[in-house]
């Protein structure tokens, strides 16, 4: 319970990190880096009466359920929270932060700074095996019926989101969106190799017990004893070995 608890909290932290970086970096210099964020600008370009963050939640709304439909399954709760919290903060966002002015005009600053904030709240989720859902489905889909590898799925989904983008925004916004695309995914990747490092450690006291009772009750780890001897005392001892994250 206290596991997944902390999980849905750094989830939770991950969404809002997202929207925040979309939502004052991407959205107000027009970069539609691919999935459904990036559809649901280019909607709203030509229909400014429906919200970014509304199209986001009818349009996860109506992947999920075609999911359920053309793949027999359901996705995890974590994805679902996460997408639908992901779109509905940016929702939020846009009924009570109206911005005048974008925090950056520039471009390429934009595009650095919103798609390596993104990237870090993105990989918080992914590190929880979940995601923010969307053309995660469609590259799915893709998958099962043209056997074509998922990573490249979502490449050609993302491209052809950035094509649309370059066609509504114009070729330079277009050209930045590409970039933020493959900004992404390296960033993903690296933070999440971050997360995923491990320690392995020996420890050697007098206090095996408390330590030992500390590591698995307020670390939720687990140990191994050895038994030791000092090279010159010839005492033996226990020495506890734990791999912490």
């Amino acid at each position: 319970m206290k596991n997944t608890l902390k999980q849905y909290i750094v989830i939770t932290i991950g969404f809002i990190i997202c929207s925040i970086a979309v939502y004052f970096f991407l959205m107000p210099n027009n970069i539609a880096a691919g999935g459904v964020t990036g559809l649901g600008m280019i909607i709203n370009h030509y229909v400014p009466a429906l919200p970014v963050g509304m199209l986001m939640i009818f349009m996860n709304v109506l992947l999920f359920v075609i999911s359920f439909v053309v793949l027999g399954r359901k996705f995890g709760i974590k994805t679902i929270y996460a997408s639908f919290g992901f779109s509905g903060v940016i929702w939020l966002l846009e009924r009570t932060v109206h911005l005048e002015n974008p925090v950056t005009d520039d471009p390429l600053l934009a595009v650095i700074i919103g798609t390596s904030v993104s990237g870090f709240g993105m990989a918080m989720i992914f590190n929880f095996n979940a995601s923010t859902g969307g053309t995660d489905i469609l590259a799915k889909i893709l998958n099962r019926y043209f056997h074509i590898d998922i990573g490249k799925s979502l490449f050609i989904i993302d491209f052809i989101i950035t094509l649309m983008a370059a066609f509504t925004f114009g070729i330079q916004k277009g050209l930045y969106a590409i970039i933020a695309v493959a900004m992404n995914g390296y960033i993903i990747d690296y933070i999440i190799a971050g997360f995923n490092i491990v320690m392995q450690v020996f420890i050697m006291t007098k206090n095996t017990d408390i330590i030992a009772e500390y590591i698995m009750n307020e670390l939720d780890r687990g140990v191994t004893f050895f038994t030791g001897e000092g090279g010159f005392s010839g005492n033996g001892f226990r020495i506890i070995y734990t791999v912490l994250s």
